[in-house]
């Protein structure tokens, strides 16, 4: 018995890519030296005393007794800023959407009386033709 062999087309030339092996950079830094921990200035040095923070002014409430820390100018200054932006933004817009909020409000509630009717009529005419 002769069994048949496929004729087959020659394969295609590729050419192989060669690839370099990669590289990695590695990060390099300069050695941060750590003094001892009983590390004292010479003698002939003379050292600075250090000066204590100021003390947080306060205001004092008489008829409660308490102390309330005041914030600083600058925390002040941000919030009432804050405030005064929202507050105008909101005042603005609110003229602004008002009178096209009545209006969509009044279109809408108009389209559903009208869908409303006409709901009642089809009841109305359903229970006509049923009657008669």
């Amino acid at each position: 018995m002769e069994i048949p062999t496929p004729n087959l087309p020659k394969s295609l030339f590729i050419p192989q890519m060669y690839l370099k092996q990669p590289t990695a950079d590695v990060p390099a830094y300069k050695p941060m030296i750590v003094p001892p921990s009983d590390l004292e200035p010479p003698e002939e040095v003379e050292t600075e005393e250090t000066t204590e923070e100021p003390v947080a002014p306060t205001l004092k409430i008489p008829v409660i007794d308490i102390e309330m820390p005041i914030p600083e100018t600058a925390v002040v200054i941000t919030a009432v800023t804050t405030a005064v932006v929202a507050v105008a933004t909101t005042s603005v817009t609110q003229t602004l959407f008002e009178p096209i909020k009545k209006k969509v409000q009044k279109q809408l509630q108009d389209k559903v009386n009208k869908w409303k009717e006409n709901q009642k009529k089809k009841k109305d005419s359903s229970k006509n033709s049923k009657t008669e």
